[in-house]
């Protein structure tokens, strides 16, 4: 073993070029895998790490204005309770802070009891102090022991930031701030004690279906009802997630594969070019463990060092806008249980080279000693005969003497067009569906909050194209309560308004039908001529006929497009708004003060990600780490292929 090793160091020092080019495409893999290991570990657990440190309950349960004791009375009657808490809950407060502010803020005014947030700075709150959440305090440079304004109070001092991964942080949603309820009631002393908002833990979770039918039974007198589970959040707010890790995994693996492939392959042409030198110890009685030893140990001690800085140079490539995303998710970093996924990165990018320059020097010393010592690049043939064909022959021959390589070539050529290729159309796509609402089937540039007999008189009006009622409510799924869908419906032919593609099946006809997005299909085993059954706020329920699957992106395709008059039947309160279509040529701006003149409250429709630039911010960012990391992978082994085939075929 010692001579073997001091045989492996004395090959590193007489090849000091070759080995520092394997080392920087060992390093170029390893950073790659660490990149992709940091991102996709911070998504797959980052939802359950904060729920776990914030204790987000397993309910969380909101309604209209109502009396604190009647609601304790209907919870308190709950099955498997464990704990709960209630809360006030007020929207589009003004706030200011840190020379910004906002009209849609949201103030929590929190009891007695579990808190369902993390305190991640300073303390909760206090009589006179407030929390805010932590993606409002970095977005408007706010720290613990600064102060803000709180609709019209003076200058409150923020005592703690909090995360809260019921929802995504500011600016993806409204921003939230918590107000001791001892600090309310001196503010408002007038005020009646009224609450919105409950949050439930059980004994134990796996009962959730029989508590949500419970509820539902004993919520009678409570108007505005919404159910959200645990799991219905992690849904909601996680899984996009998984478009970035699937990406990550494509791109990794063929960093991956290719890197290898190079690497290999460079392997192999190190023991060709010594083939003499392995034939002469094959000659003197070296034993192929032995030679293979030494081309092991001298991967080995080539891999340790590039596996190491690659590893430490993607985590810290990755780490930053890693957690950028994760905040912006309301999810915290995976701090030190990182560590274990880096390692086996590291295990990995050692593993690769070790095999690989162990495999071809075990399979070259097969043979005899006899042709080792031989060790032509083109066995058969010379004079006349290996000139057949001239030099096109020849330059043919030469390049199809290592049919393997010629196809790892063409691969790492085609690999690395695609991967150019494929950046762009992400880009492109992210562009498009960040600025263009067509791109997610919306027709219109306007939603104004009018009732339905106003949708006339606004059609009426110069630049506008078409105008109709727009109802969208929440639902659960009946036979899986846990289930959220988003039913939307027109007043007329939806596909004027909203036309995602349709995918399998027709559009909708008459009220017991329904198109279902492909989220949603997916999740619940819908099929067209399947049945869609939902429950609804009020507590009716909706049977759906399942005419046609399209391909939404809205609410990551758990939509459900079904008939005015079956959603009005079962929900009569079902919030309504006009979307409004500008005509070709007119100013969307101009038809948008024509409407607020008429005393309504006008709403651009914007892209899939709505307000959230910061979100387009952190994954451009995100998606830049990975395309320059990638791209030197490929350029590695671009690279490496050609000078391995120009060293190999000098010879001949």
């Amino acid at each position: 073993m010692t001579g073997a090793l001091a045989e492996a160091r004395a090959n590193l020092r007489a090849r000091r070029g070759r080995a520092l080019l394997n080392g920087a495409g060992i390093a170029l893999v390893a950073a790659m895998l660490a990149v992709a290991a940091t991102v996709s570990y911070g998504l797959l657990t980052g939802f359950d790490r904060s729920a776990s440190d914030a204790d987000l309950p397993d309910l969380i349960v909101s309604f209209d204005d109502h009396s604190t004791a009647a609601v304790r009375e209907r919870i308190e009657a709950l099955p498997d309770l464990q704990a709960f808490s209630l809360r006030e809950e007020l929207t589009d407060v003004p706030l200011r802070g840190g020379g910004h502010d906002a009209a849609n803020g949201v103030v929590e005014v929190v009891g007695p009891g579990r808190r369902g947030y993390a305190i991640v700075a300073g303390h909760d709150v206090s009589r006179r102090g407030v929390v805010l959440e932590a993606g409002l305090a970095e977005s408007w440079g706010v720290g613990v022991g600064d102060r803000v304004r709180v609709a019209d109070s003076p200058p409150l001092p923020v005592v703690g930031l909090a995360r809260a991964p019921d929802d995504v942080a500011y600016p993806l949603a409204a921003p939230h701030v918590y107000v001791a309820l001892s600090a309310y009631r001196r503010a408002r002393p007038d005020a009646a004690r009224t609450v919105n908002a409950a949050q439930i833990w059980l004994q134990d979770p796996a009962g959730l279906d029989a508590v949500l039918v419970q509820a539902r039974l004993t919520s009678f007198g409570l108007e505005g009802l919404s159910l959200v589970t645990r799991s219905g959040v992690h849904v909601l707010i996680d899984q996009a997630a998984g478009i970035v890790i699937a990406l990550l995994g494509a791109l990794s693996l063929i960093a991956l594969l290719t890197a290898a492939a190079m690497l290999t392959a460079s392997a192999s042409a190190e023991v060709q070019r010594r083939l003499h030198t392995i034939g002469i110890w094959r000659a003197i009685g070296a034993s192929r463990r032995h030679i293979m030893l030494v081309a092991a140990l001298e991967a080995l001690l080539l891999a340790v060092p590039a596996a190491a800085l690659g590893v430490a140079l993607g985590a810290v490539l990755a780490i930053a806008p890693s957690d950028r995303l994760l905040a912006l998710l309301n999810q915290s970093g995976p701090g030190s249980a990182l560590v274990l996924p880096l390692v086996g990165c590291f295990l990995l990018a050692v593993a690769i080279p070790t095999l690989a320059g162990a495999g071809p020097a075990w399979r070259a010393t097969g043979g005899s000693p006899l042709t080792l010592l031989r060790g032509s690049e083109l066995h058969r043939g010379g004079g006349p005969r290996g000139l057949r064909g001239g030099l096109l022959g020849l330059g043919a021959r030469l390049a199809t003497a290592r049919r393997v390589r010629l196809l790892a070539t063409v691969a790492t050529l085609a690999i690395c067009t695609s991967f150019i290729l494929l950046m762009l159309a992400l880009a492109a796509e992210l562009d498009t569906l960040a600025n263009d609402p067509t791109a997610l089937g919306r027709r219109y540039q306007l939603t104004a909050s009018l009732p339905a007999s106003a949708a006339s008189r606004v059609r009426s009006l110069p630049g506008v194209s078409a105008a109709a009622p727009r109802y969208e409510v929440s639902a659960v799924d009946s036979f899986s309560l846990g289930e959220i869908t988003y039913a939307i419906a027109f007043r007329g032919d939806h596909t004027r308004f909203e036309d995602p593609p349709l995918l399998s099946g027709k559009r909708l006809r008459g009220r017991h039908e329904a198109e279902v997005g492909k989220g949603l299909a997916q999740v619940l085993g819908l099929d067209v001529g399947s049945t869609l059954a939902l429950t609804l706020a009020s507590g009716h329920e909706l049977r759906l006929r399942v005419s046609g699957i399209v391909n939404s992106v809205e609410h990551d395709g758990r939509v459900a497009f079904v008939s005015p008059r079956a959603l009005l039947g079962a929900e009569p309160d079902a919030p309504e708004k006009l979307a409004v279509v500008v005509a070709p040529g007119a100013s969307t701006d101009a038809v948008g003060e024509q409407l607020e003149a008429l005393g309504s409250r006008v709403t651009a429709t914007k892209g899939v990600v709505g307000s959230g630039k910061a979100l387009v911010d952190a994954l451009r960012v995100l998606l830049l780490t990975i395309a320059v990391v990638d791209g030197l992978v490929c350029l590695y082994t671009l690279g490496q292929a050609l000078a391995l085939t120009a060293t190999e075929r000098g010879r001949a």
